[in-house]
């Protein structure tokens, strides 16, 4: 909670993100980035031969983060220019180095490479998050790989699958989204050095029209502050269709995990499945005997969130008119940050839930067991024809004995009887009712493409990615 309680507090960094998530995008992170980047651009310009000297750059060096933000603020308030404001400051504490801080450039040149690095960072750190999940899946697929369990279509029963293979389908989702993750994190680039409109055109007057030079300046400050290149061309910021693909990128994963969340809803429903529950949990402040799914429903929640802030980013993307327009800088300020901060909070309940599922096999088995007669009516057909009953006079037996027995269960809310119809029935008494109506028959290769799945897909992500310590991190409920 704020220490203020008169004043808003972002619950994404109260309850919700992790710490550091929330320092990625704190303005300790992002003011020293433009110092760095001041830096950066101050020792190319060095180093290509214009009059700035060793100790500039020393004294640049030694004062990155220490910044003052009250004095930051003061400036701001008198010059309404927040990048001047930061130049400013910087300034008062390096004197010799002021007169060639932000040397040639234009604000975008801190604000822009800056939030490159940190959505790359923030990509970095998402997909770490999401292989955490995919091995925590991984796990609970190998111990359930072939636990039978009812499959469903349109939300009604359907063949057989297995507890394990489920598993594989929500991991596999997520391992399309990390490589997603991976793909935008290293398709990133720099803005470099532009200018205004993405001309260059002021450091080309500082090194007197020497195109070559102006290049090289750009290639060496990408490479100072981390990234191979420059997008090779853009107005005054970096096009704005990055953060929609970025925020696309982030959407993916909402998506994956609140399917995987209303499933376990569901499956809590069926009390088959459990989200991880304490000792002392309250589940509901009147009715005291409930489980609910709370962790599942708040990642549905927030998933839900970071969904909507893709179309933003699409939006604002599509209106950036000509070289460039402020109108998208207030949104972003919102939008990027609050992607990550509520994608990572996704995540860290993902995480949670994952590592502490509970399954009930009986019931399991018990839902099973209830369908399982009608599913196995072409098995027993087949089997009672090649004991030598007639194809079509069996069919219809079974057709009016399933009838009937959905009758009961529908009209009189009674088991389903079927397999003590048929067994009733001479013309099926050579027939193994209880051999037909083994679950694992009907489960299909589902054990085999657990195994399959985990050795071609979830083995090379652990490989990739070290094991995640967090695997019972508290969360707030």
């Amino acid at each position: 909670m704020s220490e203020n309680p008169h004043q808003y507090d972002n619950p994404l960094i109260s309850r919700y993100a992790s710490p550091e998530m929330s320092a990625l995008w704190s303005p300790q992170r992002k003011f020293s980035t433009w110092r760095r980047l001041w830096v950066a651009l101050a020792e190319a310009e060095m180093e290509l031969g214009l009059p700035i000297t060793r100790q500039q750059i020393d004294q640049l060096k030694s004062k990155t983060d220490a910044i003052d933000f009250e004095a930051a603020a003061r400036y701001e308030r008198k010059l309404r220019h927040d990048v001047m404001a930061h130049v400013h400051a910087y300034g008062d504490v390096c004197p010799d180095a002021r007169p060639i801080i932000h040397l040639g450039a234009t604000s975008c040149y801190v604000t822009d490479n800056t939030d490159l690095l940190l959505l790359r960072e923030g990509l970095r750190m998402v997909a770490a998050g999401v292989a955490a999940v995919i091995d925590r899946l991984g796990r609970f697929a190998a111990e359930y790989r072939d636990l039978p369990c009812l499959g469903f279509t349109h939300m009604q029963p359907a063949q057989p699958t297995t507890l394990g293979k489920r598993a594989c389908l929500w991991a596999h989702d997520f391992a399309m989204d990390l490589a997603e993750l991976e793909h935008r994190a290293a398709s990133l680039k720099a803005l470099g050095s532009k200018g205004t409109t993405g001309t260059q055109a002021s450091f080309l007057e500082l090194f007197h029209g020497d195109h070559a030079k102006v290049r090289k300046l750009e290639e060496l400050v990408c490479r100072k502050i981390g990234f191979e290149a420059a997008y090779p061309v853009s107005g005054q910021t970096y096009s704005r269709k990055i953060d929609a693909q970025v925020l696309s990128v982030l959407s993916g994963v909402a998506q994956t995990a609140h399917k995987m969340a209303t499933d376990l809803r569901l499956l809590a429903h069926r009390k088959e499945v459990e989200e991880p529950f304490e000792k002392d949990q309250i589940g509901s402040s009147a009715m005291a005997y409930k489980r609910n799914p709370m962790r599942s429903e708040r990642i549905c929640s927030l998933a839900r969130f970071v969904t909507s802030l893709e179309s933003n980013a699409a939006q604002t993307a599509s209106v950036q008119w000509l070289e460039r327009t402020l109108d998208d800088s207030a949104n972003r300020r919102l939008t990027l940050p609050q992607a990550f901060l509520a994608t990572d909070a996704v995540l860290i309940l993902c995480r949670n839930v994952t590592a502490g599922l509970v399954v009930y096999p009986r019931v399991v088995a018990a839902h099973l067991e209830a369908e399982l007669p009608f599913m196995a009516t072409e098995n027993i057909l087949m089997a009672a024809v090649a004991a030598g009953g007639d194809r079509q006079d069996l069919h219809e037996r079974i057709r009016r004995h399933s009838q009937a027995a959905a009758a009961v269960v529908k009209e009189q809310g009674l088991p389903n009887d079927l397999l003590k119809r048929l067994a009733d029935d001479p013309a099926f008494s050579k027939v193994d009712l209880a051999q037909t109506t083994e679950p694992k028959q009907y489960v299909g290769r589902a054990p085999q493409q657990v195994d399959e799945f985990l050795a071609e897909v979830v083995e090379p992500i652990r490989a990739r990615y070290p094991a995640d310590p967090a695997a019972t991190a508290d969360v707030h409920v």
